[in-house]
């Protein structure tokens, strides 16, 4: 099943400090696959390598709460105040399912 999401919604940029700090956990969390690929290529413990997943895991559940906190304080809530609050209410209810599995 296709998702509808309302792209024509204008969204309030990012500062240059809130993208740094996204991108520079994003690129921390692709080091730690880097990392779990050359445990595996050197046929580490695999308890070790379920303990790292685990923490990739958690940092991109992490940046996921990051972005989700921050479009609930700016994109949502302008989107209720112009009275397009129930299908922006919508959208994210349908990302956030996405999110949870």
């Amino acid at each position: 099943m296709e998702e509808k999401f309302l792209h024509d919604h204008p969204s309030k940029p990012r500062t240059k400090d809130e993208m740094q700090k996204i991108i520079n956990r994003l690129k921390r969390i692709e080091g730690q696959v880097r990392g779990i690929q050359k445990m595996v290529e050197d046929d580490r413990y695999c308890v070790d390598i379920l303990v790292q997943i685990s923490a990739i895991q958690s940092a991109l559940k992490n940046v996921g709460f990051s972005i989700t906190e921050r479009h609930i304080k700016h994109c949502v809530s302008d989107a209720i105040k112009q009275g397009e609050g129930k299908e922006t209410i919508e959208e994210l209810l349908n990302v956030m399912k996405q999110f949870s599995k």
